[in-house]
């Protein structure tokens, strides 16, 4: 019965992880992506062509592994293939940065249970493996910090002219922990750190200052800061108030710093409307609150003049 309950179980565990892997596959493929064919040298892909490793070991991945490894390099913008786990990195003298997400790879072997031993002594009979599938997580090199610096790999150089001096000298007097890669832009309020990806990843560069500003608007908003409510979640009203916010900070500090981007895609207008409906003074706080952004964004420009008008202390704020 435990032989029979134990292989159930190894199965069962195995049918799900098949299925899991199996559907990101055909996501990629319905995408028109082969993950087995990357794009290195592509936009955004900073990482050369090579077969992931274990950066501890030197063991190359290999299998289903490497197809999931390089689906990560991609779309997350890593510049290395090479990984550990959080263990190995803590071994080396370094660790995982706090709110990273590692990605998720298998080991397949098999194994004799105790009581197939059993039973195999007993009987006479040859014990009978049973095959596994065990998940584990990775982080790339790129992920931690504090590795020794043979391990560490250096992210390309934004080619120049790709993002505008005044607006990197903002975001370095500022202060923010803005980190560029992977594929999505967002601003986490837990963490407190912004992602973007790199400016190399958009067809028209110019709009990557309009994205950037847009987080740093969010970022405005985390209670050392401007204290905005940002408890909404994705969808609520509150979430749509906030990313109306966001876009119109990123719409004043472009235009006072000059720059042209091309119109934002129509993904938030329908929950803009939305909010615009049903309260008619919700796009006139909004906008109070982009004021108050954009200003404290702006103030962090060299040469400007800390405003005091929202009585922010920008000395703390960019410690």
């Amino acid at each position: 019965m435990a032989r029979n309950a134990a292989r159930g179980r190894s199965g069962s565990d195995r049918a799900s992880l098949y299925q899991e892997i199996t559907d990101k596959l055909i996501a990629e493929l319905e995408a028109g992506r082969l993950p087995w064919v990357q794009p290195w040298g592509s936009r955004g892909v900073a990482a050369p062509l090579s077969m992931p490793k274990n950066a501890a070991t030197g063991r190359a991945y290999s299998g289903i592994n490497v197809l999931i490894l390089w689906g990560a390099v991609v779309a997350r913008g890593f510049c290395c293939q090479s990984w550990l786990t959080f263990r190995q990195a803590l071994a080396l003298g370094g660790n995982v940065r706090k709110g990273e997400r590692g990605t998720t790879v298998v080991y397949a072997d098999r194994f004799v249970p105790d009581d197939e031993k059993q039973r195999a002594r007993e009987t006479g009979e040859e014990a009978q493996a049973i095959p596994f599938l065990k998940r584990f997580t990775v982080f790339s090199t790129d992920q931690c910090e504090g590795l020794p610096d043979d391990l560490v790999t250096a992210p390309p150089p934004v080619p120049d002219g790709l993002i505008l001096p005044e607006v990197e000298a903002l975001i370095r007097a500022s202060g923010a922990d803005l980190r560029l890669g992977g594929d999505k832009a967002f601003y986490s309020p837990a963490l407190d750190y912004i992602q973007v990806p790199r400016p190399e990843a958009y067809f028209e560069p110019v709009n990557w200052h309009r994205t950037a500003l847009h987080e740093l608007g969010h970022w405005t908003g985390h209670g050392s800061r401007l204290a905005r409510d940002m408890t909404g979640g994705f969808g609520s009203k509150k979430y749509a108030q906030e990313e109306l916010v966001a876009e119109m900070t990123a719409a004043f500090c472009c235009a006072t710093l000059g720059i042209v981007p091309t119109v934002r895609h129509v993904d938030y207008i329908g929950s803009w409307l939305e909010v615009l409906r049903e309260d008619n003074r919700a796009v006139v706080r909004a906008a109070s609150a982009a004021s108050k952004a954009a200003d404290f964004l702006l103030a962090f420009r060299p040469g400007a003049e800390a405003s005091h008008t929202h009585d922010v202390d920008l000395e703390r704020v960019a410690a």
